[in-house]
């Protein structure tokens, strides 16, 4: 095996130009600056077209980078800090691994291993071409681009829609000019007075969500700290795609919808409560005129699905309807929607927690781009992949719903261990076969799924401000932030309180609060006590001092 290093220079008319970030560009990169860069980094393997040749491959991406000013867009400023501007290049050069396999050597095998290799970097925003490409050939013949994709300029869907490109590119078609709105119009368009009105909307909407709802989804005896390590289930059905397509028809939602319902519904079953809170992600692009739009939108639609439903078609239309608000209350300013993450915990004493996500890319690669795939050898087709560092429980890739329907399942271990996963995968294929003949009623489905429900054998789980909570927890966390010399919670009239013997040192309630709520995050079993009582170890009635509260 042999690599070679080719430059590739692209140049464009006009100078380089500059505008304030996009809200999605601001909240990548902030996410960027926060989470490691394994999380964030985003990585895929694209087949080249049958015929293309190494010329036709790497002249594509060349035509990729003049077409699109989303690779051309860097970010100025010191890479510690949050940049404020966006700067499309009119002219630059980015490198291409071109590596040629050994005779016996998978293309896909060797493609996963670079591309979970090159995701471990960071890309440095203000300079680097945001995608990093490998090249795979065999005898000179390319087989497979392997890429790494920088989620500061480029989302799920628009690695998508920047594929469709590439692969007709490499095809030696010529295509029509880019329509799309450039980074700098979208930047313009959500300053614009409208675009003010919609992020105030939005935050309206989080806020209602964040003070209302549970804060945690998941929370029983089997839930520990989250280790981000989430195992991957690939399934691949021809049955559940025809079966979803016949449930969409019936009852006049789209396929996103009802996928969604049945996912959320067996979440339910599985957290033992009816309200399941999920972050759909990349949802904005439902936004007028943005669904080809190259470059990061990626903001998280919040949506609070009510799952007390008679049946499986109730809770369809609840799900659209909810989705939809959802993604239109999906752009917003991230530095107010951390701030308002952060005051609503302090407040509520419970942090939320990102524990189910979904993210349809279903519409990214439409049929006829690209060849087909053979049909599952079975049906269904159930695959485990190696873990992924997702920092969250429970989350659905929706890959392709036509055909042959796609879908990655991410599950940690205390939400669904592998057999459970399994289970859980099956029962979703069933709902759809039965939706699609009938409304299903969902008293049927603790029988249907054969999921494990949340176990809350201990006396001290609690429904607290509409989530629930393991004061054992609480008081774990308590010892945790401030080591008392004793603590004991109790909650009462909706309140949860601690009362503290501590080690001698003055302590206001205001700073054991503050403490508490500093080494909350990871314990999703608890929450932060509303009230606290605090008697210095030594003193109590009949002694000095007295307890702050």
């Amino acid at each position: 095996m042999t690599t070679e290093r080719v430059t590739i220079a692209y140049r464009v008319p006009g100078e380089p130009a500059e505008a304030p970030l996009t809200l999605g560009q601001d909240n990548m990169i902030r996410c960027l600056r926060r989470d490691l860069p394994s999380h964030m980094n985003k990585h895929a393997v694209w087949p080249v077209p049958p015929g293309a040749d190494r010329a036709a491959c790497l002249d594509a991406l060349r035509t990729l980078a003049e077409r699109h000013a989303a690779l051309r867009t860097v970010f100025p400023g010191p890479a510690g800090d949050q940049p404020t501007h966006q700067r499309a290049l009119s002219d630059g050069e980015f490198g291409v691994d071109v590596t040629e396999l050994d005779p016996a050597e998978d293309p896909d095998a060797r493609a996963d291993e670079v591309t979970r290799h090159d995701r471990e970097f960071a890309f440095a925003l203000a300079e680097d071409f945001p995608l990093r490409c490998t090249l795979l050939t065999r005898d000179g013949v390319p087989l497979r681009l392997a890429v790494v994709i920088c989620h500061a300029q480029l989302d799920g869907t628009a690695t998508g829609l920047l594929f469709q490109d590439w692969f007709r590119l490499a095809s030696g078609e010529e295509l029509p000019p880019a329509t799309g709105r450039t980074p700098i119009e979208v930047a313009e368009l959500e300053r614009s007075a409208s675009g003010r009105r919609r992020a105030t909307a939005a935050l309206r909407h989080w806020e209602r969500i964040l003070r209302e709802e549970p804060a945690t989804v998941f929370a029983d005896d089997r839930i520990g700290p989250n280790d981000a390590q989430l195992p991957t289930l690939v399934l691949r059905s021809v049955k559940a795609a025809d079966a979803l397509e016949r449930t969409a028809r019936r009852t006049g939602a789209g396929p996103s919808a009802v996928l969604l319902a049945c996912y959320a519904a067996l979440a339910a079953a599985r957290a033992d409560q009816s309200t399941v809170v999920v972050a759909a992600l990349s949802a904005n692009r439902h936004r007028p005129g943005l669904a080809d739009h190259i470059g990061t939108l990626a903001q998280d639609a919040l949506l609070a699905l009510d799952t007390a439903a008679a049946d499986l078609d109730e809770l369809i239309g609840r799900t659209q309807a909810s989705a939809l608000g959802g993604y239109w209350h999906s752009t917003f300013d991230a530095e107010k929607v951390w701030r308002l993450i952060e005051d609503v915990a302090v407040d509520r004493g419970a942090r939320f927690v990102r524990q189910v996500v979904v993210n349809d890319l279903s519409g990214t690669v439409p049929p006829g781009v690209t060849p087909e795939r053979a049909d599952p050898p079975v049906d269904p087709l159930l695959a485990w992949l190696p873990p992924d560092p997702i920092p969250t429980r429970l989350m659905l890739n929706i890959w392709r719903v036509t055909g042959c329907l796609e879908l990655t399942l991410h599950t940690h271990r205390d939400v669904l261990d592998r057999a459970e996963s399994e289970r859980f995968a099956h029962a979703l294929l069933d709902l759809l076969e039965l939706a699609a003949e009938r409304p299903v009623p969902l008293a049927e489905l603790a029988a249907l799924a054969g999921l494990p429900s949340a176990v809350r054998d201990k006396g001290s789980w609690h429904r607290i401000d509409n989530t629930w909570i393991d004061l054992d927890a609480v008081a774990d966390v308590v010892r945790t932030a401030l080591d008392p010399q004793d603590v004991d919670v109790e909650h009462a009239d909706g309140r949860l309180t601690a009362r503290i013997t501590t080690r001698g040192r003055a302590l206001t309630p205001a700073e054991a609060h503050a403490a508490v709520m500093a080494a909350l995050p990871g314990h999703d079993r608890a929450m932060a006590p509303h009230h606290y009582v605090l008697t210095p170890y030594g003193e109590g009635p009949g002694r000095p001092g007295a307890p702050a509260e």
